[in-house]
């Protein structure tokens, strides 16, 4: 059984407290107050309370560390070195219509680096967490703490790739169905599930053997970036860059998978970076 250090503990007692209260809303999600922070991009009153309440347990816990939050400013710490990344409710287009498929993410950063992360879906009640050098582990329904590793499927056409599609007034349309247009006769199949963080917990644990997307924040990633590494797995930005945290676009795979969905993607660009051949005359 693994042994859970006392930064991991901390991160999951967050977790569970607000995700209580993202379960009790979500059961009356008609009855949500909703507001408007941009075309298509919806924050709840659930969103907000869940910021406060895993703010209040972090802090409790760590008084001397900064913050980095979906739904409020960054907040520089006492201890320059260290911060709390999280995202309160990613997924939240997927809460608010009453699809059970959204997560808090919360991850420990050091001088930079995360180091620490935690991933969790507090309607099916699974949990996924790993901290730097020592694993990624995933524990459904209170059971036993269960070690997780990146699938081994080496060949796209028995891959099954995660994305995040697009949507109105954000992201680049055209540049994505050049991408899917590149991808989907190649691949087993392409999920577009809606909570990036559940995407790169899924990588993590095998169940998608690839994900990328552009436009993301820090908040979105970067639970999943260590999840997908301790993992055994590969995360860089889309064109390979090493810095997916802060450079708002992200591919995680396995090792065999990682290249060949790097060089789809990157041929994909190029098609679109050719301009249309003009009739003659």
């Amino acid at each position: 059984m693994a042994v859970r250090s006392p930064t991991i503990n901390v991160m999951v007692r967050a977790a569970e407290k607000a995700g209580r209260a993202l379960v009790r809303d979500f059961g009356e999600v008609e009855q949500l107050q909703v507001s408007k922070k941009g075309p298509a991009d919806f924050v709840s009153t659930a969103d907000f309370k869940a910021e406060k309440t895993i703010r209040a347990e972090l802090a409790k816990a760590r008084p001397g560390f900064g913050f980095l939050m979906e739904e409020s400013a960054e907040t520089k710490g006492t201890d320059g070195d260290n911060r709390w990344i999280v995202d309160p409710l990613d997924g939240t287009t997927n809460f608010l219509h009453g699809i059970p498929h959204f997560a808090i993410s919360i991850a420990a950063e050091v001088n930079g680096e995360v180091t620490a992360g935690v991933i969790m879906n507090p309607v099916t009640n699974e949990l996924f967490y790993a901290e730097k050098g020592k694993g990624a582990f995933v524990q459904i329904n209170g059971g036993v703490d269960r070690r997780l590793r990146v699938s081994g499927r080496r060949l796209l056409e028995e891959s099954l790739i995660g994305t995040g599609a697009p949507f109105k007034g954000h992201g680049d349309i055209p540049k994505f169905l050049g991408e899917l247009d590149e991808i989907l006769p190649k691949v087993a199949g392409i999920r577009r599930m809606g909570a990036a963080a559940l995407d790169l917990a899924y990588v993590a644990a095998g169940r998608l053997d690839a994900f990328w997307e552009t436009g993301l924040n820090a908040w979105d990633v970067a639970a999943g970036i260590i999840l997908v590494s301790e993992a055994g797995g590969y995360v860089t930005e889309i064109n390979g860059k090493r810095d997916p945290l802060n450079n708002r676009s992200i591919l995680a795979a396995n090792t065999h998978m990682h290249l060949p969905v790097a060089k789809m993607l990157k041929s994909a660009a190029k098609a679109r970076s050719i301009p249309e051949a003009q009739p003659a005359g």
